[in-house]
């Protein structure tokens, strides 16, 4: 008998029914998640990453920058909910998400679909790439190829082409995920300016229709939810400007249910498995794990803090053109990490690290050409600047007067395989607007930006610019996540 209790005082003791109950639950569990795990990684559908350009914007100060294109291709099951024509897929919304390097800041800049833009060369689905575009619709370049998918990635290389910043990321969302992403966080509050028809929807329908959406505040689900952000005629001025102002308001909404229910699994869970099932994203962010880390990156920043703007824009004929310098002054504040207030938003709210003359890796050009041009009114500025780039390796083809002489920022424009040069020429000008360009060599428009720096020398370039001015237009017509969903609801 003591023999026995000894036994089963040592190793040979049984494991008690609670242990046992433990651990099983805890197998169980795991089980579950990489099952879990398993499931949306099977959902997600990627890209071909082939079709970006190899000429890119260099990384920016800090934060991260996620293009989201939104499809009406009527693939799948999209045709059912209102796609659009045609076996081609076509982008109808667009914007660039600018998640600041504090985690607690970050911006959405809508680009209209009827903007005027460069397309670089894009590579088609039978992998030849196209010719570059001038001036054309900034939502064709998701049709080039004309494929039932789309051609997120030359998009993505108009986007970067647009604004000299590098996309970190793309992600596609087609209706059916949409319309299943609203229903899964249980509708979304929106508000209605005026009541709104069928006709509206669709004015082919010759008539006015049922009313769809009564004036004022109400929750959309599902296809009400598509309709809403679908529809443009009878509002305002029936334009795609006012749609994208009720769109913003809209994902203000979305976000603000979000953080209303909590960044845990009951929320999040459902609303991911929806959002798997129809997305199509870049390689670097095709897996579950990778998406629903970026999506817990976001909880720290407050809801007044999440900003919606519009790319600064003017009506040319029935086009949208891009306004200068106010575009050039955005993207610089984005690329530096600074909010659209002007707020230094970068990892821990310091000064934002930036090259200097002194820095241990000198600014090398390597021969580069580069022609400078005076973007100002202060006379020999161009003189100067090219003194000190000619000091760093860099080989100056000839000094101008530019177009313009009120330019606000720094603007360097690069050539097919120039594209480190430019960024080195970059860090001597900290702040500037890097974009690519049919030119050959590199040109280096200057702003006001170097012509006040208060350090800046004939044998030096400028030291960190003040902080890019943004147009009024810009930093004050920001909506909050916060904002009154019935407020700023259209153009016109």
């Amino acid at each position: 008998m003591s023999g026995r209790r000894g036994r089963a005082r040592n190793g040979g003791a049984r494991p008690r029914p609670f242990t046992v109950i433990v651990v099983s639950f805890l197998v169980l569990v795991a089980a579950a998640a990489g099952w879990l795990y398993l499931r949306l990684n099977g959902n997600i559908n990627t890209f071909d990453a082939d079709g970006l350009s190899k000429d890119r914007p260099g990384a920016g100060v800090g934060g991260q920058n996620v293009l989201v294109i939104g499809s009406d291709s009527r693939a799948g099951g999209n045709s059912e909910l209102g796609g659009g024509e045609g076996d081609v897929g076509r982008s109808d919304t667009a914007f660039l998400l600018h998640v600041h390097g504090d985690g607690k800041h970050a911006v959405a800049v809508s680009i209209p679909r009827d903007t005027l833009v460069d397309i670089p060369p894009c590579r088609k689905p039978d992998g030849t790439w196209t010719a570059e575009q001038s001036r054309a619709m900034f939502n064709s370049a998701f049709s080039v190829g004309e494929s039932p998918q789309g051609n997120p990635a030359c998009t993505q290389n108009t986007v970067e082409r647009l604004t000299g910043l590098r996309v970190d990321h793309t992600v596609v969302v087609d209706f059916a995920g949409f319309s299943a992403m609203t229903s899964a966080v249980g509708g979304v509050d929106v508000c209605v300016p005026k009541d709104v028809y069928q006709g509206d929807l669709n004015p082919n329908l010759g008539s006015r229709g049922k009313l769809l959406f009564p004036k004022g505040p109400q929750t959309v689900s599902g296809q009400r939810a598509l309709d809403y952000v679908r529809v443009r005629h009878g509002i305002g001025d029936g334009s795609d400007i006012g749609r994208i102002q009720r769109q913003q308001a809209f994902m203000s909404s979305l976000v603000k249910k979000v953080r209303a229910q909590g960044f845990d699994p009951t929320t999040l869970l459902p609303l991911a498995d929806a959002a798997t099932k129809s997305l199509t994203v870049d390689p670097g962010l095709g897996s579950a794990q990778k998406m629903v880390s970026f999506a817990m990156s976001l909880k720290g920043i407050d809801l007044h803090d999440m900003k919606f703007v519009t790319l600064p824009w003017r009506y040319e004929g029935n086009r949208v053109a891009v306004v200068q310098p106010d575009a050039d002054a955005l993207w610089a504040a984005l690329r530096a990490d600074r909010t659209v207030d002007g707020k230094n938003a970068g990892r821990g709210g310091g000064p934002a690290p930036q090259a200097t003359p002194t820095s241990p890796a000198p600014v090398s050009g390597g021969g580069a050409k580069v022609a400078v041009r005076n973007g100002t009114e202060v006379d020999g500025l161009a003189a100067r600047a090219a003194t000190a780039i000619g000091q760093r390796g860099f080989e100056v083809t000839g000094t101008a007067t530019a177009s313009s002489q009120d330019q606000a920022t720094t603007v360097i424009e690069f050539g097919s395989g120039q594209a480190e040069h430019a960024r080195a020429l970059a860090r001597l000008f900290p702040g500037a607007y890097v974009r690519g360009a049919d030119i050959s060599g590199i040109t280096l428009t200057l702003g006001r930006d170097y012509a006040t720096a208060a350090t800046a020398s004939p044998s030096t370039p400028a030291a960190e610019p003040p902080p890019a001015t943004l147009s009024p237009d810009v930093a004050h017509g920001a909506r909050s996540a916060d904002d009154d969903p019935c407020a700023n609801l259209s153009y016109g």
